[in-house]
């Protein structure tokens, strides 16, 4: 789709995302951040996410603080090269 990352994106980003195995199974990354980009680029509001990318709050959550900044703190890293990327 219009936004999404591609699988030479994915391949790129995937090993720096966290990988905590134990607790609550992780909503698909690629999905998750396929839908901050569709945010991002698109303008609309959280709320308004199409439903193929997973609940809005799971999304904004990532993006927004507690989910982008937790583990290894590599979120944190890629919070500005994901806002540059969707100018």
């Amino acid at each position: 789709m219009r936004y999404e990352l591609s699988d030479y994106e994915w391949t790129a980003i995937k090993p720096m995302l966290p990988n905590k195995p134990r607790g609550v199974r992780r909503v698909n990354d690629r999905r998750v951040l396929n839908g901050i980009f569709w945010v991002l680029r698109s303008g609309a509001p959280w709320r308004d996410l199409p439903e193929n990318y997973g609940p809005h709050t799971t999304c904004y959550n990532r993006f927004g603080g507690g989910g982008l900044a937790s583990g290894t703190g590599s979120w944190m890293h890629w919070r500005p090269v994901m806002t540059r990327r969707c100018r």
